[in-house]
This record gives structure tokens, C-alpha cells and sequence, in this order.
């Protein structure tokens, strides 16, 4: 099965709507709700919320 959650720090494989869902720290992502947009290529951010490392998943 693939694991189609991203990582702060790599590279969007395809452009699109992320939202956090959850924190590489084992922290909740479930109060950010926070969509961002982001094209092929481009590194995934830390959660805008907490500004930690973040799972990005696909809207």
C-alpha cells in the first residue's frame, strides 16, 4: 500500500491542496486547518499552526 502522506522537507510529487494531518513529533495535526497549495516540486513547510514538522496529506 502507498503512503501518501508527505513530510515537511520533501518535494511535492504533483501540485495540489495539502492540509496537515498530523505532526511527525506525534502530536495532533487535527487542529490545523490549514489548506495550502502547492506545486510539483516544491518542499512541503512545517505546519503553519505550531511551525513544527508536519505529514502533509492531499485534500
Amino acid at each position: 500500500m502507498a503512503d501518501n502522506r508527505f513530510k515537511t522537507g520533501e518535494k511535492a510529487p504533483e501540485s495540489g491542496e495539502f492540509k496537515v494531518d498530523s505532526l511527525v513529533n506525534g502530536g495532533s495535526g487535527n487542529n490545523d486547518n490549514t489548506t495550502i497549495n502547492i506545486e510539483k516540486g516544491e518542499q512541503f513547510p512545517p505546519s503553519p499552526s505550531s511551525n513544527d514538522a508536519a505529514y502533509w496529506v492531499k485534500v
